[in-house]
């Protein structure tokens, strides 16, 4: 009778495995022009409207720059100070959720460059003469490889500690 209990927790752990956590992720997309407009939706597609967003130039990254909220359809438009040239970094969050973009500012000739976490968008480049705009995107999919097989191993050791528990539980 203990047995029969073991083998379906060990069927649903397996059939389980590849199930996505029911969660709000966050997507931020921006484009560079003579100014930075954010888009912020939820993984879902649904705008996150009336975020509360949060710039910190390259000069002072602990002091916010600038502070302000989204609009109901998720956008925030802001210039930064091109003669201040480094990473700005956008903070956007709304109850719990959020995401950190970073967006490099070139100083000398004012040149917004279009980058997260410092990588180029396949395609797109500062100097594209056809377009001054580029839209690069942010996911919150940001786990590397050994952080994924943490979570999977804690999650089966979590499933095999709780059949044990329950095998070795005496009347």
């Amino acid at each position: 009778m203990k047995r029969t209990f073991a083998i379906p927790l060990v069927l649903m752990s397996v059939v389980g495995w590849q199930v996505r956590a029911i969660a709000h992720g966050v997507g931020i997309t921006y484009e560079a022009t003579e100014a930075i407009a954010l888009q912020a939706n939820y993984d879902s597609g649904e705008p996150m409207a009336e975020a509360q967003v949060t710039v910190y130039s390259p000069e002072d990254p602990s002091t916010p720059w600038l502070t302000g909220a989204a609009d109901e359809s998720g956008r925030f438009v802001f210039a930064p100070d091109t003669s201040i040239p480094g990473n700005w970094e956008v903070q956007v969050r709304q109850a719990g959720h959020g995401e950190i973009l970073n967006i490099p500012v070139g100083g000398e000739e004012g040149v917004l460059a279009a980058s997260v976490d410092g990588s180029s968008e396949p395609g797109s480049s500062a100097t594209d003469s056809e377009s001054d705009s580029q839209i690069v995107s942010s996911t919150g999919d940001n786990l590397s490889l050994p952080q994924k097989g943490l979570m999977a191993v804690s999650v089966i050791w979590g499933f095999v500690g709780t059949a044990l528990f329950f095998l070795a539980r005496k009347k």
